[in-house]
Order: C-alpha cells, then sequence, then structure tokens
C-alpha cells in the first residue's frame, strides 16, 4: 500500500514538473532567432519546403522503373458454353452440341516491369518540379522576413508598453504628492477649492490612462509569446530597452544603400511565376511530340477443377512478353495549338504582372526609406520638444507653489508635458518599426 502511494506522489509531482511554465529572458535578436524557429508560420513554411523535396521526387519516379506484381483469382462456378457440331461425337449433321470450355478453377500470378524511354512532358515535369521547390524556398525567406518584421513591431509594442507604465507611474506619484501639498495649501486657506479640484480630475485622467496601458501591456506579452511560438503561460523577460534599441536603429546608412530588386523576395517570388509560366508553355508544346515506353511482363497461370494451387501436384504454366508502345500525335484539330496559345497569353500576363511588382516594389521602398528618415526626424524633434515641456512644467509647478498662477496654467503644463512623453516614446518605437520595414523592402535580414 505504501509503494503505491509512492509512486502516486512521485506521478503527481511529475506531471506538476511537466507543466512548470518555461521562462525566457530575450533580446531582440534572440527573439527573432527563436521565432525563426519556433513561429507556426515559420515552421509551416518550412514543412512546405520538405512536402515540395517529396513532390520533386514524385515527379521524377514518374520516369524510372516501375514494378508492379499482382495474383488473380477466378471461380468459374459456371463454365461458359459454346455450340459446335453435334456430328463431331457422332450426331446428326445440321445439330449442335452444348460444350464448356475451361476449368473451374483458375490462378493469375503476374509482374510487369516498365520503363518511360522518351516523353516530353516528362522533362517539362522535371523542370517544374524544380521551379516548384524554388517557390517554396523563396516563399520561406518571405515568410522569415514577415516574421522578423513582425517580432521586430511586437518587441516594441511591449517595450512601449513597460515604458509607458513606468511614466504614467512617476507622473502618479508625482501628481499625488502635488495634491497632497496643493490640499494642504487649502486647508490653510491660502488658495481657491478650484485649485485642488483641478488637480483631482488630472490624477483621475492619468489614474484612468495607467489602467488602461497595464491592460495593453498584458495584451502586448501574450501576441508577443504567440508570435514568438511560446505557450501563454509561459514567463517572458525581455532584456533590451527602448532607447538602446532605438539608438542602436538611428543609423542612416542604410538610407544610402542602392536598392537592387533582384533582391526583393517579391521579385523574386514574380520571377518564378513568369517561369512556371513559361514551362506551362513548353509542356503544352512537348505534347507535338511522339511518347516511347517499354513493359517486360512475367507471369504464370493455374488450371484447375479443384482448389489445389498450393499443392505440389499443381502444373504452373509460365509466360513471358516484352512490349514496346510509340504514339505519335498527327492531328488533333487544332486543339493543341489552341492550348500553345493560351499559355503563351498567360505568359505575357505574368510579364506584365513582374513588371508592375517591380514598379511597385520600387515606390514601396522609396516610401519606406521617406518613413525611416521622417521617423529619426520625429525622433529628435520630439526628443527636444520632450525636454521642453519638462522645464516648463517645472517652472509652473514652482510658479503654482508659490501662488504666482493659476490651476488652470499648471495643468496645461502638465497635458503638454504629458503628450510630449507619449509622442517621445511612440517615436522611438516608430524608428525601430521604420528601420525594419526599410530592411524588408531591401531584402535584408540582419
Amino acid at each position: 500500500m505504501q509503494k503505491s502511494i509512492l509512486i502516486f506522489l512521485l506521478a503527481c509531482l511529475f506531471m506538476q514538473a511537466q507543466e512548470t511554465p518555461k521562462k525566457y529572458s530575450l533580446s531582440l535578436e534572440q527573439a527573432i532567432e527563436h521565432a525563426l524557429q519556433y513561429n507556426y508560420s515559420a515552421k509551416n513554411s518550412g514543412l512546405d519546403i520538405e512536402a515540395a523535396k517529396k513532390k520533386k521526387w514524385e515527379t521524377t519516379a514518374t520516369g524510372l522503373p516501375q514494378i508492379n506484381a499482382g495474383l488473380d483469382y477466378q471461380n468459374n462456378f459456371e463454365l461458359q458454353k459454346s455450340l459446335i457440331p453435334a456430328e463431331f461425337f457422332g450426331g446428326q449433321p445440321g445439330e449442335f452440341a452444348e460444350v464448356a470450355f475451361g476449368t473451374k478453377h483458375t490462378m493469375l500470378a503476374r509482374s510487369t516491369l516498365s520503363q518511360l524511354i522518351f516523353d516530353g512532358s516528362y522533362i517539362v515535369a522535371l523542370q517544374a518540379s524544380k521551379t516548384y521547390l524554388s517557390f517554396y524556398e523563396n516563399s520561406k525567406k518571405k515568410t522569415d522576413l514577415e516574421v522578423r518584421e513582425m517580432i521586430i513591431n511586437s518587441y516594441g509594442s511591449v517595450l512601449l508598453a513597460e515604458e509607458n507604465t513606468l511614466i504614467l507611474e512617476k507622473n502618479k506619484a508625482t501628481l499625488e504628492k502635488t495634491l497632497f501639498d496643493t490640499e494642504q495649501t487649502f486647508a490653510n486657506g491660502l488658495i481657491e477649492e478650484e485649485n485642488v479640484e483641478q488637480l483631482k480630475i488630472t490624477l483621475a485622467s492619468i489614474k484612468s490612462s495607467l489602467n488602461y496601458t497595464r491592460r495593453l501591456k498584458e495584451i502586448a506579452y501574450k501576441m508577443l509569446k504567440i508570435n514568438l511560438g511560446m505557450e501563454l503561460e509561459d514567463q517572458l523577460i525581455l532584456s533590451d530597452k527602448l532607447e538602446d534599441l532605438t539608438d542602436a536603429n538611428l543609423a542612416t546608412a542604410l538610407t544610402g544603400t542602392q536598392f537592387e530588386i533582384q533582391n526583393n523576395i517579391d521579385y523574386k517570388l514574380s520571377s518564378i511565376f513568369v517561369e512556371q509560366r513559361n514551362l506551362e508553355m513548353k509542356l503544352e508544346k512537348s505534347k507535338y511530340l511522339p511518347s516511347l515506353s517499354a513493359n517486360v511482363n512475367f507471369g504464370y497461370n493455374a488450371f484447375g477443377d479443384q482448389f489445389q494451387f498450393f499443392t505440389p501436384n499443381q502444373r504452373w504454366l509460365n509466360y513471358s512478353n516484352l512490349g514496346i508502345s510509340l504514339n505519335v500525335p498527327i492531328f488533333s484539330s487544332f486543339g493543341k495549338t489552341a492550348k500553345v496559345q493560351q499559355a503563351k497569353i498567360a505568359l505575357e500576363q505574368a510579364k506584365n504582372q513582374q513588371k508592375e511588382t517591380e514598379q511597385k516594389l520600387k515606390l514601396q521602398y522609396q516610401n519606406a526609406k521617406s518613413d525611416y528618415e521622417f521617423s529619426i526626424e520625429q525622433y529628435l524633434s520630439n526628443k527636444e520638444n520632450l525636454n521642453l515641456a519638462e522645464r516648463i512644467e517645472r517652472k509652473q509647478k514652482i510658479k503654482f507653489t508659490e501662488g504666482l498662477s493659476s490651476s488652470f496654467d499648471f495643468t496645461d503644463a502638465q497635458r503638454q508635458l504629458y503628450t510630449a512623453q507619449q509622442n517621445y516614446l511612440q517615436s522611438m518605437v516608430d524608428v525601430i518599426n521604420k528601420k525594419a520595414a526599410l530592411e524588408k523592402a531591401i531584402g535584408q535580414t540582419k
């Protein structure tokens, strides 16, 4: 009994250990590497490549030797009958007698070796299978770029929520102290009650914003975990700071990089699409060519009125043959010609789409470059505005405390400071995100 209880307790401890949430501490680069391995979309795109490799081999295998074997059994419980002249058996001329040919049981053991010798469609299919694999390999690269950008955005959103929470908590603490001092001053009859009420309104707004930001931070963490391929119960700590990441992304050297359209993954995919349409046209043209195949057949037949095929006395009759099949298309009422023309039209459409994609990607790069440069300008401007707003708020606080200005002036300075703080934090995240968008447009992965 004691042994059973001990085993039960150990099992419970083991299950509890298995369910313990994992703990992660990740920098932005570590988060990107983790997501490229565990993100659900990244994992599925990797599986697409594996499936494409199997599909390529499936196509290749159709032109390799094929061996098939089979066993056929037939029970002729009622033999088919034929009529022959009765005079063969001593009957009257002009009369016919019923005769059954065959045996009640028949069995056939057979095997076939077949080999495709030439088929134009097979050659095109081999080329298409390589293009098919290349498509999914480039799709994986596109997915990785999208995952990378998504992680950068999600990581920045969490840091923004963290910094926003810290600032609001600091503002709340400062405002509570100011309100306490103002209430004491009002109790001594040195200021009007309106000054106290104005500060209470501002404090209520700060508390509401703080509660909302805390909820946003929780959601941002969960979204980042999902993007990383983690469980929602796992513990996640971000080791990078928002200001450090912003400074690391302020390098404008990237804006001077020459845009090479061939490095863009969307352009590569459009080129593969054109190649696929070209191969489809080749496939239709290949149908004008003859096809040649060969097969070798081996087999044994056995017959009997009793089912004794697996006994030593059973007699098996072997056979074998070699066959060659040549198929030459001659005339299809111009049906093949129509298909070739359709394929040519589809190829021309794909080329037009590629040209359109090229122009859109160039414009996308220009927009991404402009957005990134503007985000840096906004960041520097908001940083300066924040310093000015802090100085103005400090001066107004001193004037308010000494009774030289009203609560309206002080509250207006506070609101201006809070807005400057939010703009400054958002501008830091914009620098990081716009840099990631520019890197994606260029095709840069690091």
